[in-house]
């Protein structure tokens, strides 16, 4: 799940049930169980079987819950996903791009950390932590190669390159603003996807970034870059925008992965110092 560094990656719990989710939201201050709620009724009518059917509501409640249909198939991401797998996927999350009205689509907020929200967090971030880490290693604990990648993202972040990508007006399309592949489920001929609390208005090539440098995509090679890029139809993908965004992931999952980061123990050793290598080959 793509959101600020150092947040919660648990923001629900889930009973599964034969036929039936129940998802009894543990984060709920930005509107997460309303955007999820309005995501599926929204999919329920515009692209029917993408999407769990909404069932029963209880956002007032505290905790809010909700009732949802539960989908057949398994998650990608457990191992490399194969061709075919991948083209569902691509088809699957664009056609719920395209799903909402333009109308429609001008009544939702913009997703969970949108770009100008990215800036702001990031160059935040930056002062307290990118740049205080970078001072201190190897010094502090960290590796020169994570030193380095520091060094090269505190720059990046405070640079001009962010402020053009951030003041930008893309088209908007519905964006899941998740790109764990865990949340996508591929049974037959078909994928659906699943978990949308940070949903919102978005544009293709941010979508697309989110996905591509999400740990699940490439650290275990289950996608990787490059065949996204062969696979199928990208129109509307800018591809200077996208390597602005996959940078802006970059850093954000680099700082997941520091110590005291949100992501730093979930994920196996070595981790950060393959991060710091795939950011600074970003960078270029």
């Amino acid at each position: 799940m793509s959101g600020p560094p150092g947040g919660t990656q648990t923001t629900h719990n889930v009973e599964l049930g034969a036929a039936i989710v129940v998802k009894e939201f543990r984060s709920w201050g930005r509107g997460e169980h309303r955007r999820e709620w309005g995501a599926l009724t929204l999919l329920a009518k515009h692209a029917p079987g993408l999407a769990p059917v909404p069932l029963r509501e209880q956002l007032d409640r505290q905790p809010p819950r909700m009732v949802m249909s539960r989908l057949p198939g398994c998650p990608l991401g457990r191992g490399p996903v194969p061709a075919g797998d991948l083209t569902k996927l691509l088809v699957a999350r664009q056609r719920l791009q395209r799903s909402a009205p333009a109308a429609v689509l001008d009544s939702l907020p913009l997703r969970l950390w949108h770009p100008a929200e990215a800036l702001t967090t990031l160059r935040g971030h930056s002062d307290a932590t990118l740049r205080g880490h970078s001072e201190t290693a190897p010094d502090g604990g960290l590796s020169a190669l994570v030193g380095d990648a520091l060094g090269a993202g505190w720059a990046w972040i405070r640079g001009a390159e962010l402020d053009r990508f951030a003041a930008a007006r893309p088209d908007y399309v519905l964006g899941h603003a998740d790109g764990n592949l865990a949340n996508y489920l591929v049974e037959g001929r078909s994928c659906r996807a699943v978990d949308f609390e940070d949903s919102g208005r978005s544009d293709a090539t941010y979508e697309l970034a989110d996905l591509l440098e999400h740990l699940s995509s490439w650290l275990t090679g289950a996608v990787e870059a490059d065949a996204v890029l062969r696979c199928g139809s990208l129109d509307g993908i800018d591809p200077t925008r996208l390597l602005t965004a996959r940078r802006l992931f970059g850093c954000f999952w680099l700082l997941r992965l520091l110590p005291g980061g949100g992501g730093h123990a979930r994920n196996a050793p070595g981790t950060l110092e393959r991060q710091a290598a795939r950011l600074l080959d970003l960078l270029g």
